[in-house]
């Protein structure tokens, strides 16, 4: 546990780590000799995947200089096998090598493989916030903050008063708005119906535009809820207005 904690911080610099799956490969005739060794020396680089809990998928990679295959594995961490398939579907169509010893062609693709990369980008605006009180629903999810940025100039942002924590409500009005101050936090699409199952009504999660023209999925909320509520827009965001 001591080493996936260590572990764990290091892969959180990187999409995806990218090893050989064996170091080498041996013959029959050399497996016969030594195969309690050789066995061990083929686990080197998949052994610890088990250990630490991730995610592996091993690849073709062409052949050696003696005609035995070579291979590369990519791992990531748990739950991102569909992200990982997604890679490796562009890794074998970039290379082209046959289906195993059929001299088979490697298929077609069929769609954009990006599309299946499993995970979600998500637009907050109020407590989900870093550092404040609902931070810890993205942090618990192993959520990555992208970026702090603002929304479109299209939107403008209320303070509720009708619940412990205090939250914002941000409504589109393409008329009256103006950018608000917002982050961007990415979380695997696994754990994206628990977090918006735990967000309480008014507030629920639709399209919000960036200032970049991104339409990315984030929190905004019923517009009966700003009938009794403090508009805050003048003040560009909900940091701005827990300052005061």
């Amino acid at each position: 546990q001591q080493y996936k904690q260590k572990a764990d911080q290091i892969m959180e610099q990187f999409d995806i780590l990218v090893t050989p799956t064996a170091g080498t490969i041996y013959t029959i005739d050399e497996l016969q000799q030594d195969p309690i060794q050789l066995n061990s020396n083929m686990g080197y680089y998949t052994n610890y995947m088990n250990l630490l809990d991730y995610s592996g998928l091993a690849l073709p990679a062409g052949f050696l200089d003696n005609q035995l295959p070579f291979g590369i594995t990519l791992v990531g961490k748990r739950f991102d096998d569909t992200k990982l398939l997604a890679i490796g579907n562009l890794w074998q169509s970039a290379n082209q090598l046959t289906l195993g010893a059929t001299g088979w062609p490697f298929p077609a693709q069929q769609r954009n493989p990006t599309a299946t990369m499993d995970t979600v980008d998500v637009i907050v605006c109020g407590a989900h916030m870093e550092g404040l009180a609902l931070n810890w629903q993205l942090t618990d999810r192993n959520a990555k903050r992208l970026k702090a940025t603002r929304s479109s100039a299209n939107y403008r942002l209320y303070a509720l008063t009708d619940s412990p924590i205090q939250r914002p409500a941000m409504i589109r009005d393409e008329e009256k708005g103006s950018k608000i101050n917002i982050e961007i936090w990415r979380l695997s699409s696994a754990e994206f119906g628990s977090f918006v199952a735990n967000i309480p009504q008014p507030l629920g999660i639709g399209k919000v535009e960036t200032e970049d023209g991104e339409w990315l999925s984030g929190f905004i909320s019923e517009s009966y809820a700003t009938k009794d509520a403090a508009e805050i827009t003048h003040l560009g965001g909900w940091r701005e207005f827990l300052s005061q």
